[in-house]
């Protein structure tokens, strides 16, 4: 499988400290190395302003005029920014005026064929993340690439990545999508010289079953799901050559025994699954990606599935 060749890197206009397209050269580097095509990035953000659009007493064409300099401005500063970072790297840069920064993003996905992107990213606030859905939850959602959230933790060499599934379903959709995300596992770990590790979480009892039926056996229930997923776990690992000490089964919510896998073995890199929810089922139950994203301090990269197309993609 060909590595990432056309990366769109979201710029954070508020900081000169630019962690993801750090990030983004490191990944870039190394995968020139052991490349034919050199793999291209683009800086990028969208700006807007009110007040541009608001005021009566100049003509569209003075609007567009002012709304022109202030992208250039910007434009220039992120040139700085990327000249500074010397990175011997052909690094592209644009700015655009919009309102939404998440739809500025996947328009550009859309548009221009790029096949990762990543943005730097920080604890949510735990309220706002359920009342007013954050840049970063709109991109997981609606992106139809794969994302890559950039935190602070390094990526030293023989660290770890954990590759987090859903082994105990059936579904075609969980089947192909744990393959993808342990082959991305695979094939980054070779590329930045890591050990790829394999979590999966399954439910209890659910609660209510003991309360109806008092002579339901919750042990042995517990101990036929742990057996079933730990079956389906070592099939999985074999298939990719992954040794099954590296795998973790546990009993549990999927975001909190991905942190506690993640922590244990301090990985610098979470790979995950995510199915792209809309309406009020999103904003009040979120999705099991982004619950972990606030729980990791580790960079996270989330897949969408395959075939998933876009609520943006108006082509």
């Amino acid at each position: 499988m060909e590595m990432y060749q056309n990366i769109l890197v979201v710029v954070d206009p508020t900081t000169n400290e630019q962690k993801a397209l750090k990030r983004a050269i490191e990944l870039a580097s190394k995968i020139n190395e052991n490349s034919a095509t050199p793999t291209k990035i683009t800086a990028f953000f969208s700006i807007f302003d009110f007040s541009y659009e608001m005021t009566t007493i100049l003509s569209s064409g003075e609007r567009d005029a002012m709304r022109q300099m202030v992208i250039k401005d910007k434009q220039q500063w992120l040139d700085d920014i990327i000249a500074e970072l010397d990175s011997g790297m052909d690094i592209k840069s644009q700015v655009v005026w919009h309102n939404r920064p998440f739809e500025a993003i996947v328009n550009q996905v859309l548009e221009h064929g790029y096949d990762l992107v990543i943005k730097g990213t920080h604890q949510h606030d735990k309220l706002k993340s359920v009342v007013f859905t954050p840049t970063d939850w709109h991109i997981l959602r609606k992106c139809p690439t794969p994302v890559l959230l950039v935190k602070d933790h390094e990526w030293p060499k023989n660290g770890n990545i954990l590759a987090a599934l859903n082994v105990g379903s059936d579904e075609e959709e969980h089947l192909s999508l744990n393959n993808d995300i342990t082959e991305q596992a695979s094939e980054l770990a070779k590329l930045i010289k890591a050990n790829v590790h394999l979590v999966n979480s399954y439910p209890g009892t659910p609660v209510n079953i003991s309360i109806e039926i008092p002579e339901f056996d919750s042990s042995e229930y517990n101990n036929a799901m742990l057996k079933h997923h730990k079956e389906a776990m070592a099939a999985h690992a074999n298939k990719f050559n992954i040794d099954v000490k590296n795998t973790y089964v546990e009993e549990g919510l999927p975001e909190t025994v991905i942190e506690q896998a993640a922590q244990q073995i301090d990985a610098e890199l979470v790979i995950l699954g995510t199915i792209g929810r809309t309406g009020i089922s999103a904003a009040l139950i979120g999705n099991t990606a982004e619950h972990v994203i606030d729980q990791l301090n580790c960079d996270v990269l989330a897949l969408k599935p395959q075939g998933y197309i876009s609520p943006l993609d108006n082509s």
